[in-house]
């Protein structure tokens, strides 16, 4: 547990402190400045790193579910194939979405 709430700070403490740079920009003159722009991008990088990471982690869960099942019952290696690559589709699919967002929502540079 220790290990795990010291995990978590280390990931906060680095969030917070790649956020800095955005902040430390100059504004634009005429309007609105480059901190919006600069904290959309930030927002969108974290999004997206986070929705590829847990993509990894439901993909290996999904495979070694499979791998245990097909080793379980090796006369049921074609249906537990076929649910294998369908969840493996939905969750790229989960992802492929995230980045259509994060590509439409994030700031012209």
């Amino acid at each position: 547990m220790k290990r795990n709430l010291i995990r978590l700070g280390l990931s906060l403490m680095a969030v917070v402190f790649t956020a800095i740079p955005a902040f430390a920009q100059a504004p634009e003159a005429g309007g609105r400045g480059d901190l919006g722009k600069g904290l959309g991008l930030l927002g969108a990088i974290i999004g997206m790193g986070i929705a590829a990471g847990l993509c990894g982690i439901g993909q290996g869960r999904v495979a070694a579910a499979a791998c245990e099942g097909m080793a379980r019952n090796p006369s049921a290696y074609n249906r537990v194939q076929i649910a294998l690559v369908l969840g493996l589709a939905f969750i790229e699919t989960l992802v492929i979405f995230t980045l259509v967002v994060v590509l439409l929502n994030a700031p012209k540079p």
